[in-house]
């Protein structure tokens, strides 16, 4: 019997597991009732129905937190609304930690989940076991308990959620395999399914570990795949606790949940097993599908298991599973438009945290759809976050056999990962490696974040305290500010726009008033409709008709979407990122240094703040613009990739004569933030408007246009603030003590009134400082006033308003 589909629809969401459904039932919520779902098997199959089921609310931060919070309470509600169970069991969960670091990992856990309602208690040894009496406690340090999380019946969550979707009208097929997502002009046009095609606005990939490969025969990058994911379920245990709350030992990368009077043991670790590795491609009819048996690598895990509930050394196996799930580059999910195609959205990959996450995620990803934006924090799950290398097979297949085992590996500041490194390497990176360069990733390019001193190993030691690149980032900070330092910006992203229009067009994209005279740069930002920051960047004018973006390395393919989603086809873009490399020469001596290697005219008064123009060093061309991201008189200096490591040798050279020094990014972070420069990812995000983040200086309502977000920031100007951008400095003033990160309450007295965005030790003013927002309607003579705290590791620290940034160097007019 051939099925009668629609043949057209407004939505097609492919896959019904557990995000899937959680998309259909939001968008016809809110509105969006023309909404179908397509299954290519069965609802569940695939990944969804071996799932653990477990229901956590604490996340790595604020923003996963939040999203499984939502779920949980979703999940509850749409109990009542259906009439079905979730087979949700509300026994609580216990994460214990067998090490100091583990119980400081977890405490600033616990702290960041105040900001987002969720009831952590802190217990000690003793009171660990009371809760969880049949555990072995002698190594412990401490556990952190949720009592409200527990965990699910998978399938029924899916089901739940399904027949909610039902009741707001969308239309679910199932044994309906989609062929082809259908592409016009860069943009969704419908779906080729096997019963035929059609038509729609959007398509939403929820097709867990078939997405990578479903995108790729569209050239849409979506950067997952899937690792065997192992656990056992043993026989019925005599005398086992009933409503035992579900245990996590992340140490030894366990998770144990009782389960109808058995236990189930299930391990996340290191060195995983990625699934189909001699084909790459997830078979299409793998539904139900297990694994073979591999008990030599999950033994080691059992083994832990018995130390830690001794009962189950006892106990016999009713069922040892292997299955596959799939996991993203760096373990966050991956939501949001894709890059390469308007109107396909993601909501995928959930390593592992699926039944937990989709709730929350389902509902992002149709306020992202339906607003075309979103005004919530959630770069860090924004699929653009990732280049088109990232879901390379070389890439990913490697990758994911290190971040299965990162969900319960420590979650260090600072961490870099050690697999599918050296994808982009600079011309002269033998050369920084010499210099003593510890390097780290940001979009593929391997960058120094710091450099040893004494010949020491340029390695992490990784800690929540003092960090042992401090010694470097002392030095590379305080002979920035005395002499000159050298800082690679290569990896900064670089676009290059060009036509008769594309001044108008950067007008009407960018709050500023874009100076269009040949050298000039305007910093910055771009909005939403709804007057959420969507960029923050520079852009020169390097001759008539011809303009330079230079925005953050992280945010490429994001900053890059989001200014070609306005751009007309009268404007030429380019990504010239990868063509050119840029150094910055930062400091007091940087205008001497670079006039013993360029005849050109570096005075104040021929060369001021915030200009560029064309430079010869020696005989290489360079585009030189007079801007500093820490704070000090300096220069960016824009070379072709292919003269870079000359011009490299030329300044390392004359350095040695101005006592230069190589500086990480690590430096870069501290002095821009002694400098009070604010970093979008960060301090600022689509969450935030130009004045809570104090940048109204950045927007010109005098020029005749109305940009994109002017009507909506036009109504703020004059309302009172629901939040506002502060600065703070510890009254306790050694290096790693506390070591401050973000996401951390600030109070006043014993009231959280907000939190930190971004945190450092400025070793130039021997301060611990940091960033953050507050409630907007608490004025600045209170805050001088106030007794102020910011809360680390469950612990208080007094702080005090610092009203102006610690660096006051007027650098623009030296």
């Amino acid at each position: 019997m051939i099925k009668q589909l629609p043949k057209s629809t407004k939505v097609v969401v492919i896959g019904g597991g557990v995000a899937g459904c959680s998309c259909a039932y939001h968008l016809a919520k809110f509105g969006w009732k023309d909404t179908i779902l397509l299954e290519r098997d069965q609802l569940t199959s695939g990944t969804t129905w071996h799932a653990a089921g477990l229901i956590g609310q604490l996340g790595a931060s604020q923003t996963i937190t939040k999203l499984r919070k939502y779920s949980l309470d979703l999940y509850k509600e749409l109990e009542k609304i259906t009439g079905l169970s979730t087979g949700f069991k509300q026994n609580g969960a216990i994460t214990i930690a067998s090490t100091k670091d583990r119980m400081q990992e977890l405490l600033r856990q616990a702290t960041t989940a105040q900001l987002s309602n969720v009831e952590v208690q802190v217990l000690d040894k003793k009171k660990t076991k009371l809760m969880y009496p049949v555990i072995e406690d002698r190594d412990i340090e401490g556990s952190v308990y949720m009592p409200k999380d527990g965990q699910a019946d998978p399938v029924g969550v899916t089901n739940v959620l399904a027949k909610a979707a039902k009741m707001e009208g969308v239309k679910i097929f199932e044994k309906t395999p989609v062929k082809k997502i259908l592409v016009n002009k860069g943009r969704v046009v419908g779906v080729d399914t096997i019963y035929g095609k059609i038509d729609c606005e959007f398509v939403v990939l929820a097709s867990g570990m078939w997405s990578r490969q479903i995108a790729e025969d569209i050239n849409v990058s979506v950067p997952l795949y899937p690792n065997e994911h192992f656990y056992l379920i043993t026989e019925p245990i005599k005398n086992l606790p009933k409503d035992l709350p579900v245990l996590r030992d992340y140490n030894a990368c366990l998770y144990l949940k009782e389960d109808a009077g058995k236990m189930l043991i299930g391990i996340f670790e290191p060195n995983a097993k990625p699934a189909f590795k001699e084909t790459g491609r997830v078979p299409e009819n793998f539904s139900f599908g297990e694994f073979p048996d591999d008990f030599d690598h999950f033994e080691p895990y059992l083994e832990k298991s018995f130390y830690r509930l001794p009962m189950l050394k006892d106990a016999g196996i009713r069922k040892f599973f292997s299955g596959p799930e799939s996991f993203t580059p760096d373990t966050q999910y991956l939501l949001g438009e894709t890059a390469e195609v308007k109107k396909l959205y993601t909501c995928c990959g959930f390593n592992s945290i699926g039944i937990a996450s989709a709730g929350g995620a389902g509902k992002a990803t149709a306020e992202w759809m339906m607003n075309g934006h979103t005004n919530e924090d959630l770069f860090s799950l924004d699929i653009k976050r990732f280049q088109k290398f990232h879901s390379s097979k070389k890439f990913i297949m490697e990758r994911v056999t290190e971040t299965l085992g990162d969900l319960y590996g420590m979650h260090w500041p600072y961490k870099q990962h050690s697999t599918s490194r050296n994808q982009k390497l600079l011309p002269y990176h033998d050369e920084l490696k010499k210099a003593g360069a510890c390097f780290g990733t940001t979009s593929g390019y391997e960058r120094p974040m710091w450099y040893s001193l004494n010949g020491k190993q340029p390695k992490y030691e990784y800690s929540f305290s003092f960090q042992n690149w401090y010694p470097s980032a002392k030095h590379e900070t305080t002979n920035a500010r005395k002499n000159v330092g050298l800082f690679d910006l290569s990896s900064f992203a670089k676009f290059d726009l060009k036509g008769e229009n594309v001044h108008d067009e950067l007008q009407k994209i960018c709050t500023a008033n874009i100076k269009s005279a040949t050298g000039k740069t305007t910093y910055t930002q771009m909005l939403n409709e709804e007057g959420g920051i969507e960029t923050d960047l520079s852009i020169v004018c390097i001759e008539k008709n011809y303009f330079r973006v230079v925005t953050s390395a992280a945010t490429r393919e994001h900053d890059k979407s989001h200014i070609k989603k306005y751009l007309s086809s009268k404007v030429e873009f380019k990504d010239i990122t990868d063509e050119y490399c840029c150094f910055g020469l930062f400091g007091p001596n940087s205008r001497k240094m670079i006039s013993k290697i360029s005849k050109d005219d570096f005075s104040n008064e021929n060369f001021k703040f915030g200009f560029a123009k064309f430079i010869k060093i020696k005989d290489i061309d360079v585009w030189a613009q007079r801007l500093s991201y820490v704070g000090e008189l300096g220069y960016e200096l824009y070379v072709k990739s292919s003269e870079a490591k000359k011009l490299y040798d030329i300044i390392f050279s004359e350095g040695k004569n101005f006592n230069m020094v190589h500086c990480g990014m690590h430096a870069m972070d501290i002095m821009r933030m002694e400098s009070g420069f604010l970093h979008w990812g960060h301090d600022i995000s689509a969450e935030e408007n130009q004045y809570q983040a104090g940048l109204s200086f950045a927007i010109s309502y005098k020029k005749n246009i109305d940009f994109i977000g002017r009507s909506a920031i036009l109504k703020l100007k004059d309302q009172p603030i629901s939040k506002q951008f502060i600065m703070l400095t510890l009254k306790e003033n050694k290096p790693g003590e506390p070591l401050l990160l973000h996401e951390e309450p600030i109070y006043i007295n014993d009231k959280i009134i907000g939190r930190t965005t971004s945190g450092n030790y400025s070793f130039c003013f021997n301060k611990n400082l940091t960033f953050g927002y507050v409630n907007g309607n608490i004025s600045k003579d209170e805050l001088k006033s106030a007794k102020l705290y910011v809360e680390v590791a469950k612990k208080k620290y007094a702080a005090e308003l610092q009203a102006n940034s610690l660096n006051q160097n007027n650098f623009k007019t030296i």
